[in-house]
Parts: structure tokens; sequence; C-alpha cells
């Protein structure tokens, strides 16, 4: 019986364990391997893991936050393998290029910023995500402080007709990426 994480009440839904627990060692076999070893598992394969709910599962704020945790881990290794390969030049070039390309996507007018999904078809509320824009456009233009956890965890409205949840998602990623880049 793995005991990795605490479990979620019999009645409730966690993370299917199993699952959970073949990620995570692929993982753990990725972070061992020599640097030339190309794995699928790295930084962004991290922040896009998803799982399985399952009844008594493990409890999905544990592996959350573990999952975070290891994707700081493999992104400054990540960091230290392109700062030999490419030089710290370079990667910060690499950073400053995707930053600009998230305030260019800022930069457009509100309600403009993304595209929108049908009439019918719900998306992220507009407002909440040009509001949340507003604090990232600060926080790349005039320093205003922002966690890296912030952005992984905003959350916003629906609503019909609303921003395209893809592009949207993108974009956080991209966020994420350079912040994690720069640490």
């Amino acid at each position: 019986m793995s005991t990795t994480f605490p479990r979620a009440r019999r009645s409730r839904l966690g993370y299917n364990v199993d699952q959970v627990e073949e990620f995570l060692e692929e993982a753990r076999r990725a972070y061992a391997a020599e640097n030339g070893d190309s794995s699928i598992v790295n930084a962004e394969a991290i922040r896009r893991a998803s799982f399985d709910m399952r009844k008594g599962g493990y409890s999905t704020s544990h592996v959350d936050a573990a999952l975070e945790r290891l994707e700081d881990a493999f992104a400054a290794r990540e960091r230290e393998r392109e700062f030999a390969d490419i030089g710290e030049g370079a990667w910060y070039a690499k950073a400053r290029a995707t930053a600009q390309a998230v305030l260019d996507r800022l930069d457009r007018p509100a309600r403009k910023r993304f595209k929108r999904v049908g009439f019918l078809t719900t998306g992220y509320h507009p407002k909440d995500v040009d509001v949340f824009g507003d604090r990232l456009t600060g926080y790349f233009q005039d320093g205003e402080p922002m966690s890296v956890d912030e952005v992984r965890g905003v959350a916003f409205r629906t609503r019909r007709g609303g921003y395209r949840e893809t592009q949207v998602d993108l974009l956080l990623d991209s966020v994420v990426d350079v912040m994690l880049a720069v640490r």
C-alpha cells in the first residue's frame, strides 16, 4: 500500500494513486538521467500533468504542491543545462523574448486580447482575464510583486462567449516559464 501522499477520505475524490506513482517514478528516472539523456519529463510536462480522479485517491492539494516543487527543481536544472549549452546571455535573451511576446498580447485593447469562443460555449470571463493581465503587465514592466504561485493558481470565472481558455492558459504557461527562467 502506497503512502507517498495523504489520501482523501474513501467517499471523496482524489488523484488516481497508480497514475501519480507512475508519473513520479518516471520523473525520478528523468531527474537522475545523465546530461545528454532525453526524457519526456521536463518542467513543462510536470506543469501539464493530470490524473484521473478516484474515491479515496491521493489528496489533490498535497500532490499539486509536490508537483509545483518538482517543476521548480526541473526548471532550475534545465536552466543550468541551458546556461552550459548556450550561455547565460542567450538564456536570458530567450526569456526576454518570451516576456515581450506576453506583453505584446496584453497590450491589445481590453476584451480583445484573446479569441472568443462561440456564444453558446463557455470560456474565461474576459474582465477577469484582463484584470489579471493588467497585473502581469505591472509585473513585467514596473516590477510589481507577483509570485509564480499566483500565476499557477489563478482562477477565472466562466462566461458564454468568453475568452478561449487554451489561449489564456498558454499565455499563463509562458509567464510561468519566464518567472522560472529568471529565478
